[in-house]
This record gives C-alpha cells, structure tokens and sequence, in this order.
C-alpha cells in the first residue's frame, strides 16, 4: 500500500539487465548494480515522477546503473542530490510536466496524496493531466506503482483511488503498465515505518480487527527490481501485475516476527471496539504517522492484499526475498543512516 505510481516504455526487447549485487546506500536505500546491453532501438530517456520519494529515490540510480538516461522530476530541483538531471515538475500543474517531459520516450509515475483530505481528487485530477501530457509528448509507455486488491472485493478509498489513476493515466492512449504492491518493507516507507513503531514503542497492543487481515509484503529492494526490470519487455504494455513476496501474513504475524527479530516481548490483544477513527488517532500518538494518513492506511487493511496473479513472474525472473530478510534489511538501513 505504499505503492507510488510508474509508466514505462514500449520498444525493442533489451538484453535483461542481470543483478550482481544490492547495497544499502544510507537514506538512498539500495542501489542495484545491472550489466546491461541496449538492443538496437532500445528505449531512450526516461522520467520519473516522484524522485525523491521512498520508491523513486533507489529507482533512479538503479535506472542509471541499468544504462538508461534520466531525468528526475520533482518540486525543488536546486535541493535535488539523486542521480540523474533534475527537472522541476509538480503533477499539480500541467504546464510544468510538457517541460519536465520533453525528449523523454517513457515515464514512471510514483505520485500520490494519502495525507490530503481530498486526496481521491487530487489524485485524480494529476493522473489525467500526466496522461494527457505524455500523449502529447510522444511517450511510449508510463508505469505505475499501485496497490493490491481484488476488484470483486469491497475496496477501500484509498484502494479505489489507486485503481482510477491506473485508468486516467492511460486514458489519452499511452500504454500503461502497472505493478500493483501491497505493504512495501524499507526504512521510510509509510507503512513498514508504522509496523516498527508500534512493535518499539508499545510493550502491549490493543488492537483492531483489521491486524487479522491478510498481506503479501515485499522488499522495497524487490519493487525496485521489478520496476527497472519490465521497463524493456514490450509485451507489459498496458497490463497490470500483481508483486509480492513469497510470505502471505496477517498484520498481526507481521508484527510479531518484527518483534521476534528486535529480540522484543510484544502482548497483541485483537479487539473489535475500535473503529477506523478511532484507530487512526491511536496510531498518530504512537508513532510518526499522521491522522489522515493512517486513516487512509486503516482503512485499506480491512481488504486482502495479496498475489493472485503471479504472471509477471514470467517476464522478470527472479526470487524475490522473504519478510524476515527484508525487515533485516530495512532495519539495517535504518541504522546505517541513524549513524550519519
């Protein structure tokens, strides 16, 4: 549910970029090392929206490292120090992204609101004018990092909303490919921040019913991977993918194996008098997370967010790894960058 949204490009098949190894790079997370080849007619310059985001600050330099050049997009190019060419964008004004666009064949789009009110709006209103943009610009393909869910289920607004961005960035016929995610584990991604938190900072939780509900968490490492990966396979345009790890949990197991892993002795008592309300003012006095943003996080969790289709599995081949290694790694970071 941390998904950002990415648009990716259309074109000749790339010789598939090959992992050598991952490293933590501080608050910058992990920067994938690839061998890459371009094919003859490869893609060309890429955007991506939302740069110096938890997803789009490791995208970029593993995009670099894959061969592709960049332009990063984002709201105070003089601040920006990730890689590529900042550009200054904001999906808010559509006269800043032709600009931001121009030259590029293909764009990632990791962009949204959770902390706004009107955030569905919002949302929206950006999707469409960053399709129609692109249209106009000439790309060739946009991904999106969204979020898990099943359309037959009772989806929450937040859920929903994700879903509408998929269909309004592709609505003036650029191919859109979506990888849809569930809980993303990284040091500061939103929801694996509020999993930490409430382990560290309550000895004994009373809890709703939600933290019953299933999940399929991934590595922000793995996302990443997956990103950069179907950035050169022409048969993921304008189809959407569901990612995950290899572990499906309850909320509730999630947390107690953070607990098992900081050598912490958690109480988690489910009780079923909490309302999201209610629940999301609890989770803004015990951790760092906002009252509008966890309210739009609670109420995601009463949906299933897992893997049902697996197909993407078949285009970008690899293991991706499991919750316990990802929150070792998340944790890692965190102290890395607590350290500088």
């Amino acid at each position: 549910m941390d998904g950002g949204a990415d648009r990716d490009v259309k074109g000749t098949p790339l010789v598939s970029p090959r992992r050598r190894a991952c490293s933590a790079a501080g608050p910058a997370g992990c920067t994938l090392r690839l061998e890459h080849r371009r094919a003859p007619g490869a893609l060309g310059k890429v955007l991506v929206a939302g740069s110096s985001g938890f997803v789009g600050r490791r995208l970029c330099p593993a995009l670099e490292a894959a061969g592709h050049t960049l332009q990063a997009m984002t709201r105070r190019p003089e601040a920006y120090r990730g890689a590529g060419a900042a550009v200054y964008g904001d999906v808010q004004d559509s006269e800043s992204l032709a600009l931001a666009m121009a030259g590029t064949e293909a764009a990632y789009y990791l962009v949204h609101s959770l902390a706004d009110t009107d955030f569905a709006k919002r949302d929206a209103r950006a999707a469409l004018d960053f399709g129609r943009t692109a249209a106009e610009a000439g790309l060739r393909r946009i991904v999106y990092l969204g979020g898990l869910g099943d359309d037959d289920d009772e989806l929450s607004a937040h859920l929903r909303s994700r879903r509408e961005v998929e269909t309004l960035l592709g609505s003036a016929g650029v191919p859109v490919t979506t990888l849809r995610a569930g809980i993303i584990v990284g040091h500061g991604g939103i929801s694996w921040e509020m999993t930490r938190q409430l382990v560290e900072h309550l000895p004994a939780m009373i809890t709703p019913r939600w933290v019953r509900t299933r999940t399929q968490p991934i590595a922000v490492d793995d996302v990443v991977r997956y990103l950069v990966d179907i950035l050169p396979v022409p048969e993921a345009a304008g189809r959407s993918f569901d990612i995950g790890g290899p572990d499906v949990l309850a909320y509730v197991d999630m947390l107690r194996r953070v607990a098992a892993i900081e050598g912490r002795r958690t109480l988690i008592v489910p009780v079923p008098l909490l309302t999201p309300r209610l629940s999301s003012r609890w989770l803004s006095l015990v951790t760092n997370v906002d009252v509008q943003t966890g309210r739009s996080l609670i109420d995601s969790m009463s949906n299933e967010v897992v893997v049902r289709d697996d197909s993407i599995r078949e285009l970008v081949a690899f293991e991706p790894m499991g919750y316990d290694d990802a929150v070792l790694r998340a944790l890692g970071e965190r102290a890395r960058a607590s350290r500088r």
